[in-house]
């Protein structure tokens, strides 16, 4: 069995939660609470790229706010 977070030619979600971290989510799994839709459904590639592109600090929104930045 396939691992759904890993078939290159399945449909995805990037998913963004309220610290700012990115998940590549599947489409067809259901959203987890906590969590949003920021961009696809799309192919793996194109949403490994969004993640890549946009998600450029990977330090969590509190930490960058208690660190004054």
């Amino acid at each position: 069995m396939t691992n759904p977070f890993e078939n290159p030619d399945g449909t995805y979600r990037v998913l963004v939660n309220d610290e700012g971290q990115h998940s590549l989510w599947p489409d067809f799994a259901d959203v987890p609470a906590g969590w949003a839709t920021l961009f696809g459904p799309e192919g793996r590639a194109a949403c490994l790229e969004y993640i890549e592109r946009e998600w450029t600090d990977l330090r969590p929104k509190s930490l960058v706010q208690a660190m004054g930045e």
